[in-house]
């Protein structure tokens, strides 16, 4: 493999975590400044993600897109259709964080029940990471909505599914390709039993394809070609800052408030799953480029 000179792999970085945490801030933007309900922009989402990866696919394998699998594609829906109906309640900083905790949680949940073992400082980040998420969730005037809350923990813990499935996944791009293709199918059943329900606004449409082609499929794409690129450690350091842009872009672009609790919840969740995580990279002496596969279902959408 030829090295890729550092500042492009930087540039490629920085793109896709932006993209990642855009995504946040383009779903919280159309269902509160527009009058496209959540379903309709999971749809488009979903829909407009598909099909530019399968053209994308196509046009790197000279065919059409293949790979992934039901369940992981249902997975994937349930992320996303959660993902929106939460931020019609909850704000950009605060469901990203919300988001962030459950992903990690659920994966790290699962290398417990495989067999893997925590050192101390990995079982003191786990409490910290848990307690942050606790605080953030406890009653008080500044505490996110109960129901926002709980469905995004809910597409938390959805995308660490799908994220623990694609550890065993072939081409990332097809197989997200596939995976994106039958949720899109998903989408349609929902939006027959929403349809009374459904409310379409053309500024709403625009970050829906916003979030479905550049934020979702081409920052996937992007964060796939940095990946390769980066050691294990930096690639789980540098996921650590989609919450913190979500939560700044949310401040300085939509105008959300920044609150005591959120900043203080925001640093436990962060600094306990970084403690988890770069602990439990620690001792591997080397890290093949295929095996980076396991960070990237961390919390980019």
């Amino acid at each position: 493999m030829s090295p890729v000179p550092y500042p492009r792999t930087f540039l490629l970085t920085l793109l896709a975590l932006i993209a990642f945490a855009g995504n946040s801030l383009l779903c919280r933007s159309a269902l509160v400044y527009t009058r496209l309900d959540p379903v309709s922009f999971t749809s488009i989402r979903l829909l407009s993600g598909a099909l530019f990866l399968w053209i994308l696919s196509g046009l790197r394998r000279g065919a059409t897109a293949g790979g992934g699998n039901w369940l992981s594609g249902m997975a994937l829906f349930a992320y996303a259709a959660a993902f929106s109906l939460s931020y019609v309640q909850l704000t950009a900083a605060a469901g990203a964080l919300l988001l962030f905790g459950a992903v990690q949680t659920t994966m790290i949940g699962y290398g417990l029940w495989k067999g893997e073992r925590m050192r101390a400082p990995q079982v003191a980040g786990l409490v910290l990471a848990l307690g942050g998420l606790t605080g953030l969730l406890f009653p008080g005037l500044s505490a996110p909505p109960l129901t926002g809350a709980l469905l995004m923990l809910g597409a938390g813990i959805a995308w660490g599914i799908y994220s623990v499935r694609g550890k065993v996944a072939g081409n990332p791009l097809n197989v997200t390709a596939g995976n994106f293709m039958r949720a899109s199918v998903m989408t349609v059943f929902l939006n027959v039993l929403m349809s009374g329900r459904v409310s379409f606004d053309p500024g709403g449409i625009v970050y829906a394809l916003i979030s479905g082609v550049l934020a979702s499929g081409a920052g996937y794409v992007i964060w796939y070609s940095a990946l390769p690129f980066l050691k294990a450690t930096t690639a789980a350091t540098v996921q650590l800052s989609v919450p913190v842009i979500a939560a700044f872009g949310g401040v300085f672009l939509l105008g959300e408030p920044l609150t005591l609790r959120l900043v203080v919840a925001g640093g436990a969740i962060l600094g306990g799953i970084s403690l988890v995580v770069l602990r439990g990279k620690q001792g591997q002496t080397s890290v093949r480029p295929a095996a980076e596969a396991d960070l990237r279902g961390g919390p980019r959408p």
